[in-house]
């Protein structure tokens, strides 16, 4: 057998683990492992190298991705899809390990059904993978975050602030729920649950009556108002080859409004890319090395177009099919839940 291995999308924390444990079994079982770099946009320009253990033996601890990554939908340009079925011949190739989020497991998907031997492994720090309980990089995300709110928490104290602290999601506020949880933030904004700033300020406005010095709030990078179907300030931003609108900057424009709502003084932090930057905890890389394991299975049984998966504490596969036509949301019921600590 001689396997490709890609990761596509956003890089996160987590994935070099995966990539090491795939060439390992893969060498056990006596293939060969082949590295396409930059994810789709390498097996459309043919951009490929051999992997093996001494390349990747030391990579388990470090960031991103060795394969690098890129944001490359091979269904938007006319006669992309057949390269990638050419290049996959030319390269040889038996199969093809697809590690991704939504975006590059649609591909997979896609190809899969045209005929291309793949599976994929879910990777995404937003955690919105439906039908398996954890994506690779979500975890330190989390980590990440809840460490950067336990120190605003100083700061904002300090000087008698509103401190607005944005992390990414783009469609889901896991990431958001998680850490600011962990991170006793005051209040905890996500995509799922449109805010009114009217209320937003008055809750503000209502802790301060009470003594409270200063506020820390966590929002995710996609929130939106009840009378807005777009986060707002992104309307004319550009949009990437998926159609996905570039998120980043909400929080600075929530706290100016907040700050001009309730005569706060408030100040924003947006972590953006350093929550998905650095060495992955030992969770990551345990969930990649597991999650790459997994699929090497996969291949070997000819279970194409399905994902590895994990599932309370069995790692199992399921179908890409049933895996996109679903969503993973923070459902409002468990929001609601956690609504107690809002105060």
């Amino acid at each position: 057998m001689r396997i490709g291995i890609l990761t596509g999308g956003g890089d996160a924390p987590g994935l070099n683990a995966c990539i090491r444990a795939a060439v390992a079994r893969a060498e056990d079982l006596g293939w060969e492992a082949i590295g396409i770099r930059r994810g789709w946009a390498g097996l459309l320009e043919n951009d490929c190298f051999p992997l093996s253990w001494p390349f990747v033996e030391k990579i388990v601890s470090l960031g991103g991705t060795v394969l690098e990554t890129s944001r490359t939908n091979p269904f938007k340009r006319e006669g992309d899809e057949e390269r990638i079925f050419e290049n996959f011949q030319k390269i040889k190739l038996d199969a093809l390990i697809a590690i991704g989020g939504d975006d590059t497991l649609t591909v997979a998907h896609k190809l899969a059904q045209r005929g291309l031997p793949v599976v994929g492994v879910p990777k995404t720090m937003d955690n919105d993978v439906p039908l398996t309980d954890y994506t690779i990089g979500y975890d330190t995300a989390v980590n990440i975050s809840t460490e950067a709110i336990d120190r605003l928490h100083t700061t904002a104290a300090s000087h008698r602030r509103l401190m607005v602290v944005e992390v990414m999601g783009r469609d889901a506020g896991w990431v958001a729920i998680a850490s600011g949880l962990a991170g006793g933030a005051h209040l905890i904004l996500i995509p799922e649950v449109p805010y009114d700033l009217e209320e937003v300020a008055q809750f503000l406005i209502d802790r301060k009556s009470r003594g409270n010095t200063y506020s820390l709030i966590v929002v995710s990078e996609a929130i939106h108002p009840k009378d807005g179907t777009e986060p707002f300030g992104y309307e004319k931003r550009e949009v990437d080859a998926f159609g996905h609108v570039r998120l980043g900057g909400v929080g600075h424009i929530f706290a100016e409004l907040l700050e001009r709502k309730t005569g706060m003084e408030a100040r924003a932090t947006v972590l953006g890319h350093l929550i998905r930057s650095g060495p992955p905890t030992p969770f990551d890389r345990n969930l990649g090395t597991h999650l790459a394991l997994k699929a090497i299975d996969l291949v070997q049984e000819k279970k194409w177009d399905h994902m590895a998966a994990l599932k309370g504490t069995d790692y199992t596969s399921v179908n890409l099919g049933d895996v996109l036509s679903q969503t993973k949301r923070v459902p409002l019921e468990f929001y609601n839940r956690i609504k107690l600590f809002f105060r």
